[in-house]
């Protein structure tokens, strides 16, 4: 019982909406507290797809609440379209079930020109952005240039506010880029008819969470890609712009530390990694190209194929240090199956010293080389399985493998995209 946070333990990317989406039949209410919609989480539920990017996947559930916290950056354009989405598919009957906090800050078209233009001046150095803005917003926001949902409350004086930070980045555009300038008029006509519509949904979230405590409702709160793309404890700079990991669920949401009962961790039982940056256990082999086939590798939000390789448990024991976590999710056991014999990362070398952590310095992580431990493979096919009991013993022999190595018990695993494919070790709710 009590509240819940759920964070991916990689480079995100590890099926954190299939299991929201399975965890909120318990929930009050799922709360999303970071990033923006540089995130997708896709669920499937009876063979339909849906794809979110902003919206929690508690919407899903018609009795769940869903809040989108002050820690979210939230482009309009793509949350209005959000909304329009589940309410023609049935799931926003009741447009209070979705709340978005005054406190969270937008993503202008001005965030995604500068995210764009950035990229493309590094050249071979660019990060690997979504190019959706998410960055710069984040930059305003620490600038205390930002503009936020609370600020729609009053349109006319947003759209002074508006004018104001469009002056200044058409003065980084032409300056430093020498673009042309963006039309504020364009401008106004792009954002202004599309975050009237935002109006009804901005709420102050603090009351909210303040009476969801004290009833003792059950809270879940979502974090977006992984606690490897972590602005602090990440594999920086190819990270993401926001902290990822699960202490971000107090301040993108506004509670309390100690009101968070369990922190539970969601792994691939392989790797993948989208965009630039260091990956110890990337595979450019068969292994590799079947893991990203059989695991239909492609990104929610922009279709990039992902890079794939073994199970780092190196990194996935910086993950729960971090993080705290209380338990861990094991997904796309599937995927596995036909790959002998298995290797797992248990530690790195680096100038021909073995170590067991993860580099802070870039520089470092680049020239580590995995250490793997090899483990008996199955042949099994694992996605009509729907017993722990019944799953292959070397299959049962890898997650009680990463379960000694991380000292953290596996509470679920999945062995496919569908409901009905998701089992229970132990009980999380």
């Amino acid at each position: 019982m009590g509240n819940l946070v759920i964070v991916g333990a990689q480079w995100g990317d590890e099926g954190k909406g299939k299991i929201v989406d399975l965890l909120t039949e318990n929930a009050d209410t799922v709360v999303r507290f970071q990033g923006g919609n540089n995130a997708g989480h896709t669920i499937i539920v009876g063979g339909e797809k849906t794809v979110l990017h902003l919206i929690p996947s508690g919407i899903l559930h018609k009795n769940c609440n869903c809040v989108i916290g002050n820690g979210v950056v939230v482009d309009p354009e793509v949350l209005v379209q959000e909304i329009e989405l589940v309410k023609h598919r049935g799931l926003l009957d009741n447009p209070e079930r979705l709340i978005v906090s005054d406190r969270a800050h937008l993503i202008m078209p001005y965030h995604c020109r500068l995210d764009q233009l950035r990229e493309e001046a590094k050249g071979a150095l660019k990060i690997g952005t979504t190019l959706r803005g998410i960055g710069p917003c984040y930059q305003d926001k620490a600038s205390r240039r930002g503009l936020r949902a609370g600020d729609l409350l009053d349109l006319n004086a947003f759209r002074d506010a508006l004018k104001e930070r469009s002056d200044f980045y058409n003065n980084v555009f032409e300056k430093l880029f020498e673009v042309k300038p963006i039309s504020f008029s364009s401008l106004c006509d792009q954002v202004m008819p599309v975050v009237e519509k935002l109006v009804p949904y901005i709420k102050d979230t603090t009351p909210y969470f303040a009476d969801k405590i004290a009833n003792k409702k059950q809270m879940l709160f979502e974090g977006a890609q992984g606690a490897c793309l972590d602005l602090d404890h990440g594999t920086y700079p190819y990270v993401t712009s926001s902290n990822t990991v699960a202490s971000a669920a107090s301040t993108g949401s506004g509670i309390g530390p100690k009101e968070i009962d369990q922190v539970v961790g969601i792994t691939k039982a392989y790797c993948t990694r989208v965009g630039s940056g260091p990956f110890p256990t990337e595979l450019d082999d068969e292994v590799g190209t079947l893991l990203q086939n059989k695991g239909h590798e492609f990104g929610a939000t922009t279709g990039r194929r992902r890079r794939c390789g073994y199970l780092d448990l190196v990194t996935l024991k910086h993950a729960a240090r971090i993080n705290g976590f209380t338990g861990l999710i094991l997904t796309k056991l599937d995927v596995l199956s036909d790959i002998t014999p298995l290797r797992v990362a248990t530690a790195y070398k680096i100038n021909g010293k073995e170590i067991h952590h993860v580099p802070s310095r870039i520089e470092e992580l680049e020239k580590c080389e995995p250490v793997y431990t090899e483990l008996t493979g199955w042949k099994d096919d694992l996605s009509a399985i729907n017993s722990p009991d019944a799953l292959p013993k070397a299959c049962q022999d890898y997650i009680a493998f990463i379960e000694k190595f991380l000292d953290i018990p596996v509470q679920i695993i999945s062995v496919g995209p569908e409901r009905n494919q998701i089992m229970h070790l132990k009980k999380i709710w």
